[in-house]
């Protein structure tokens, strides 16, 4: 069933064209798809293991496999050197400037300074929902699908990770 009143049109200017995401995501996704492996295999090699607190935290939000996980902090977040790639992301809120982490499969990327038990909640939530799809390739087209097409905000992958979000003082409760 569809709900047309929390469907966005994204349209955005690429080169000074105008595109509509919705229309070019097919075309995109294959590049989309191949950068994010790329970026999730690095943090295999350059990020850390979670934390034992992160573990549980992890555990609770439904990942499967916490110890496959790899954290990267750094003062930015990866973005897509292809400038369709690029835009698209910007422009649909995927990436920005107010974005702190950033999910690719088992890899998790932080802004360096940002890594709480919240944000960490949030996105091992997001690592549970790329379980759940099988790999990066399977995630990716179902996630962007729903930036297309209800925002960043209302996409339901978003809404689901937010709402299992666990903080300091729920942390303390539940991670022992």
């Amino acid at each position: 069933m569809e709900c047309r009143a929390g469907r966005r049109n994204h349209r955005t200017r690429v080169s000074g064209i105008m595109i509509d995401l919705a229309t070019q995501l097919p075309r995109l996704l294959p590049k989309a798809i191949a950068w994010a492996q790329t970026e999730a295999a690095s943090a295999r090699t350059q990020g850390e293991p979670l934390t034992v607190t992160e573990s549980r935290l992890a555990h609770l939000v439904g990942v499967r496999y916490p110890e496959q996980v790899r954290v990267v902090e750094r003062s930015t977040l990866p973005y897509p050197a292809d400038p369709e790639l690029n835009v698209a992301a910007r422009e649909t809120g995927l990436l920005g400037p107010g974005m702190l982490g950033l999910t690719l499969g088992h890899a998790v990327f932080i802004l360096s300074g940002h890594r709480t038990h919240r944000l960490m909640s949030h996105e091992c939530r997001h690592v549970y929902q790329y379980e759940r799809a099988g790999s990066i390739a399977a995630f990716l087209p179902l996630y962007l699908r729903q930036i297309v097409a209800y925002g960043y905000e209302q996409a339901p992958f978003e809404v689901d990770a937010r709402s299992h979000e666990i903080d300091i003082v729920q942390c303390k409760d539940q991670c022992g």
